[in-house]
């Protein structure tokens, strides 16, 4: 027989097979693996109710788990047509020796001292314009960027590399003249939300030295029943589980998404350590299991320039729409100045949204279209 993981995966396999299809199944991935669990997990004979419970509950941790790699609140949310559209990159997860700030300070290591300026927040991205500096009749530019401080930078040409989270709840007043409505509208339909990690360090492990992950399985749930909306009485019943972080050996990473993230957002630290700690004795069975001596959680949705972590293909929307929101303006490709916004992002990465690589890759993208916009006409061919 099956497990749960096994016959989720079957599911999820063939709900991607459905990019392309004219009429799919269901509008949302999560309608499409319920109606299928529900066909393939039948009612069961005296004796087996037992049995089909947990089953029903080891796939709903399933769900929890495909919410967070989704980045959303549910699986009802993410469109099952374009759903298969998504690459996974092979190979395994890379993890930079020093942390994530390995990266950009790899890239800032090529460029001139003093050519990145931090804590510039942007307040208006003005563009259309004709912009001059104080002093300076001969030149004009299209762009003058705003920050917050009362600065101002003319431009060009201007990479706007904000999350879709901020976009979607900024786009508005952050634009002058605001964006065209056919991207403002590619904004509004895509999905973005919030997969947060909760890190509990312990004094000494408690789990077998060879564990690399601790599933959290709540016997009561099921996929096939609507979960709880009392927030504050059960959000960390979202928590997927924890994975043991290596070479650390006693620190936990625990990932929640959704609506239960963005509450626990709103928590204490203390209260986290608290729930975390309950959650554990209650899993290991040992109600004297010593508490985490320290808790550190990621705030995605708080964040006021993420507001959220990353991009999904919600109902309604189609990679039509990454499309629509990865194309410069203005949108005129004659326009006399070109060129003058970008858009790079994981959220504009047709197959490799909500990924480091799709970000990294949009960038050089949107990169390559400004070296092309300058690259100097080459010598005639030979004939």
């Amino acid at each position: 027989m099956a497990t749960p993981h096994d016959l989720f995966d079957t599911l999820l396999a063939s709900a991607r097979a459905f990019c392309g299809s004219k009429e799919p199944p269901a509008p949302s991935v999560g309608q499409y693996l319920r109606t299928e669990i529900a066909r393939r997990v039948p009612a069961l004979g005296r004796g087996e109710e037992d049995a089909q419970r947990l089953q029903l509950a080891a796939l709903a941790t399933c769900f929890k788990l495909e919410c967070c790699i989704s980045g959303t609140h549910s699986m009802d949310l993410v469109a099952l047509e374009p759903f298969g559209e998504y690459v996974s990159l092979p190979g395994l997860d890379c993890t930079f020796p020093g942390g994530y700030s390995g990266l950009p300070d790899h890239m800032l290591s090529a460029l001139p001292e003093g050519s990145v300026l931090l804590n510039k927040a942007v307040r208006t991205i003005w563009w259309q314009g004709s912009f001059r500096e104080e002093g300076d009749e001969a030149r004009d530019f299209p762009i003058r960027v705003e920050c917050e401080d009362g600065d101002t930078f003319l431009a060009d040409h201007v990479i706007v590399t904000v999350p879709l989270g901020f976009l979607k709840e900024r786009h508005q007043d952050f634009f002058q003249p605001p964006l065209p409505k056919r991207k403002a509208e590619a904004i509004r339909r895509l999905g973005f939300g919030t997969n947060n990690k909760i890190f509990l360090e312990f004094e000494q492990p408690f789990w077998e030295p060879q564990q690399q992950l601790l599933e959290v399985v709540w016997e009561d749930e099921s996929p096939l029943e609507e979960p709880s909306a009392n927030l504050e009485a059960n959000w960390f019943k979202k928590l997927t589980g924890f994975v043991v972080l290596q070479p650390h050996g006693h620190v936990l990473c625990g990932f929640i998404a959704g609506e239960e993230s963005e509450y626990m957002e709103t928590l204490s630290d203390a209260e986290v350590l608290s729930t975390m700690t309950r959650v554990l004795r209650t899993l290991t069975g040992n109600p004297r299991l010593p508490a985490p001596r320290s808790v550190l959680r990621s705030r995605w949705h708080s964040a006021s320039y993420t507001r959220g972590s990353y991009s999904y293909v919600a109902v309604g929307s189609s990679g039509d729409d990454i499309d629509v929101l990865a194309q410069p303006l203005p949108e005129d490709p004659k326009d006399p100045r070109p060129l003058q916004l970008l858009f790079p992002g994981e959220a504009t990465h047709r197959t490799f949204y909500s990924t480091t690589h799709g970000a990294l890759l949009s960038g050089w993208r949107e990169a390559e279209r400004l070296n092309q916009l300058f690259k100097a006409p080459g010598p005639a061919p030979q004939l």
